[in-house]
């Protein structure tokens, strides 16, 4: 197998990857926690994962993909304070929190399939694995680590030495800056919740029995607990946010490595945030967060759009969304799909073979900590070349094994709106009494509306962007 380098946010730096058992990988990617749409913003990071996923495997190996569903438990702010995220959610649209988590997990994954995201082999909730996250806190209990308040039960951190191995902060300043809000029983402000109490005299809607009373896990432990249960000795990679970093992943690393006395996942790695104007990041407690629906579906946007977008900027630079942008991706992805239409109607149904010069290119900047961007450069470098058509067609579809644009699939036939159904009537009609002007008004409306008109030998084609 040729050389990866991933950059690991453990070390700082590129490293060549080196996977726990031979030909296979461990992956695990953190989820949604489902009270909500996902944002295009948490989509990105999705992209990213996705693209690693599938450079592994463009790379010969087998990987064993684990995602989480958050559906209990994840209070709004990362260090236990605030309400309940599925509570807060269950209010909001007057609904049981079971039904907002399925709902919003059904949203999810619908969104993964429009912007060709692979499922992970295994979907885990974490309502599904309370008994083993129950276990793992019994575990760092009986090894010392934690310790009981009126609200629930702790991880000491000051019992964790190399607890800021991930963030790579200054303890003291993050002791300093981590509370907003005070609660004296903890004994150092980075102490994180593992089992949360009921409130007296509250019935939640989603609370379970423990040896400490009732109550419900806090967020980081699930996350330790599905890992370990379903990668065992597989900890290879572990993905997430940037804002993960911190707190969350700061966490898990802490009570893994507590528990089990062995490292937690050899390699981390992180995608950067989505960027608007102003130069904030999106997020859904700003609330100036876009979902897939709004940005780009109720637009009659082609999701893949945004997935070929994600493309233009590396998975650890900030992306910056605007509408220009939108339509650079758009026009950009329109022309790329045009290429690979005009390659495989010059080849006129002759089969080729990959060009292995042009997949070594190819397959040095993927394997270069998933450096997209000079990707498509190679891509474009490939299309614009001297090889045959059949060639071309053979190897871009080789590289879309990565891409995940759905290369394959350009030429095949699909009903078409009505609305747009009569303005290709019309254009035909134009074309037919030779009014070429009303003929290229016709097409630029049928454009706009997000989709390629070509007029071939055969006859006019109409193919949704």
């Amino acid at each position: 197998m040729k050389k990866i380098l991933l950059y690991n946010t453990l070390s700082r730096r590129k490293e060549e990857f080196v996977p726990i058992r031979d030909g296979q990988v461990g992956l695990y990617t953190c989820g949604p926690t489902v009270y909500n749409f996902a944002h295009i913003g948490n989509l990105r990071t999705y992209i990213f994962e996705d693209i690693l996923k599938r450079v592994l495997q463009y790379n010969g190996y087998q990987v064993r993909h684990i995602m989480n569903i958050t559906d209990v438990g994840h209070l709004t702010g990362d260090r236990d304070m605030g309400e309940d995220k599925m509570e807060k959610g269950s209010r909001r649209e007057g609904k049981t929190a079971w039904e907002i988590a399925e709902f919003y997990t059904a949203a999810f994954k619908s969104d993964l399939q429009q912007l060709n995201i692979l499922d992970p082999d295994i979907w885990v909730k974490a309502t599904d694995t309370i008994d083993d996250q129950i276990a793992m806190i019994e575990n760092l209990q009986n090894k010392g680590f934690t310790y009981q308040t009126r609200d629930g039960i702790y991880f000491d951190t000051s019992k964790f030495p190399d607890y800021t191995k991930l963030s790579h902060q200054d303890l003291e300043s993050l002791q300093e800056g981590a509370r907003v809000e005070k609660n004296p029983e903890k004994r150092n402000a980075t102490d994180f919740a593992l089992w949360k109490f009921s409130p007296a005299g509250v019935r939640r809607q989603m609370e379970w029995d423990s040896p400490w009373g009732v109550g419900f896990p806090g967020w980081h432990i699930e996350c330790s607990a599905m890992s370990m249960k379903f990668l065992g000795d597989q900890l290879d990679i572990h993905c997430g946010g940037t804002d993960h970093i911190d707190v969350h992943h700061t966490n898990e690393i802490a009570q893994s490595e507590a528990a089990t006395g062995k490292p937690f996942f050899n390699c981390w790695m992180h995608g950067a945030f989505l960027i608007i104007a102003g130069g904030k990041k999106m997020a859904k407690s700003d609330e100036n967060f876009l979902t897939l629906d709004n940005a780009f579906l109720k637009r009659d946007i082609n999701p893949l759009v945004y997935r070929f977008g994600a493309f233009q900027t590396h998975y650890r630079k900030p992306m910056e969304y605007s509408d220009e942008s939108v339509r650079a991706a758009r026009n950009g992805l329109q022309h790329l799909q045009n290429q690979v239409r005009q390659a495989a109607q010059n080849a006129g149904g002759q089969a080729g073979t990959v060009n292995e010069s042009f997949k070594a290119k190819f397959l040095q900047m993927v394997n270069d900590d998933l450096n997209i961007p000079r990707a498509l450069a190679v891509v474009q470098e490939m299309l614009k070349s001297n090889i045959d058509d059949a060639e071309k067609c053979a190897t871009i579809l080789d590289y879309d094994r990565v891409l995940g644009l759905n290369l394959d699939k350009l030429d095949q036939p699909e009903t078409l709106p009505e609305n747009i159904q009569k303005l290709v009537e019309a254009r035909q009609a134009a074309r037919a009494a030779k009014e070429w002007a009303k003929s290229d008004q016709l097409r630029d409306q049928i454009q706009e509306s997000g989709y390629t008109v070509q007029d071939t030998k055969g006859g006019m084609k109409v193919i949704k962007n």
